[in-house]
């Protein structure tokens, strides 16, 4: 018998999966869940889980994980300990810094930024953000105020070297030193059109890039992740899951932005529209070390755009409880969204619905996301009207 599980879920996956309400962080009450239904595989979604040890409890309990223990979690979980495995690794990341003291705050502002002849200041927390936590400007008051408020807060702040050129993230099953990597993808993390206004979760994402030779792809994969999955292993932190790089390509080479250690959206949603080979086969393998027997990953011909709906005043605090009609389509994800005891469907969340176009090259694949999105109403929401819209152009170049 099949059945697929997910806890907590929302309105969409209600449609697929039996839906369970757990404490997500608790290893124990997930872990004992799993016993409870005789999982075969638990797949862990997002970082919090990951960074408290939830796939430590579950293999524990002899239950096959697909996602990094507590130690290798801490590649996303502490950007500090990301740095300290790329400088050991070799892997070209942006020069950066740790402060932890206010005190030291404005000597090390001056050592990045315009002054230091880069082009803005880069201020990220520490710890995990939600991919929020990060400001990228060329005014040195606002990097100074987003730094000031993390370190009053409690977290310490990493500033970094600006990198230019383009980004792009790469996803990768890992199994210790096995990389299977996956399409590369974009994705758009400011909240407005022309990366305009502060970063969000993301925004909208497209895959395949047009504009990327293979040969980078495999120099990424060659002289970024296999070394960090290499270097993991040294430290007795063998990664097993999946890991996302986030990389600028400069001037000098692909660098590294930041590693994830799950699945991140919307880049998920372009990326395995696009998967031929079937997916539980693949975290299965990972799960129980049997990666590198996998054959070669197939693909379906043609792009995914990805485009994000979100909620009034998102990525501030958004209006949650409206009704949203049109989002039981096809090509529609779900992910801040719930059922109401009448039946509707109703925004719960600020990254509401994830919007997934195809086609056989990025323009048609933009115009199939767009004509779905346009059928989809609720109250306040709003999206990027160019995700994509650069590289189906032609404006996006190495």
């Amino acid at each position: 018998m099949e059945a697929l599980a997910v806890a907590p879920g929302n309105a969409g996956t209600a449609a697929i999966a039996d839906q369970y309400d757990v404490d997500i962080t608790s290893g124990e009450e997930v872990a004992k869940l799993a016993k409870r239904i005789n999982a075969d595989l638990v797949v862990i979604g997002p970082e919090v889980p990951l960074v408290l040890g939830v796939a430590d409890a579950l293999r524990a309990a002899g239950i096959a994980c697909f996602g990094p223990s507590k130690d290798a979690a801490r590649i996303e979980g502490s950007k500090a300990f990301a740095k300290d495995v790329m400088t050991a690794a070799g892997v070209r990341t942006a020069r950066s810094e740790v402060v932890d003291n206010p005190a030291h705050l404005d000597a090390a502002l001056d050592r990045f930024g315009p002054p230091a002849g880069e082009q803005a200041w880069v201020v990220k927390d520490d710890g995990l953000a939600a991919g929020k936590g990060v400001v990228v400007t060329a005014d040195r008051e606002a990097a100074r105020a987003h730094a000031a408020g993390l370190l009053e807060s409690g977290h310490p702040v990493l500033l970094e070297s600006f990198l230019d050129g383009p980004e792009v993230s790469l996803f990768s099953i890992v199994d210790g030193e096995t990389v299977l990597p996956l399409l590369p993808a974009q994705d758009f993390k400011r909240v407005g059109d022309n990366d305009s206004g502060p970063n969000t979760g993301g925004m909208g994402a497209y895959a395949p890039l047009p504009w990327l030779p293979e040969s980078v792809v495999t120099q990424i994969v060659e002289e970024i992740v296999k070394p960090v999955a290499a270097e993991l292993v040294k430290r007795g932190s063998s990664f097993t899951g999946l890991l996302y790089a986030g990389l600028a390509i400069t001037s000098k080479g692909p660098a590294v932005v930041e590693f994830n250690c799950r699945f991140g959206d919307p880049e998920t949603q372009s990326v395995l529209a696009l998967l031929d080979t079937p997916l539980g086969q693949l975290l299965y393998a990972a799960a129980i070390g049997d990666l590198d027997g996998e054959p070669p990953l197939r693909w379906r011909d043609g792009s995914a755009v990805t485009v994000v709906l979100a909620a009034e005043n998102y990525p501030g605090r958004p209006r949650l409880g409206d009704v949203i009609t049109g989002s039981e389509a096809e090509g529609v994800l779900h992910a801040g969204t719930a059922r109401r005891d009448d039946g509707a469907i109703v925004s719960s969340g600020g990254r509401v619905l994830s919007i997934v176009g195809t086609g056989p090259d990025l323009a048609a694949a933009r115009e199939d996301a767009y004509r779905i999105l346009k059928t989809i109403k609720l109250p306040g929401s709003h999206y990027r009207s160019d995700i994509a819209l650069a590289a189906a152009e032609g404006r996006i170049s190495v």
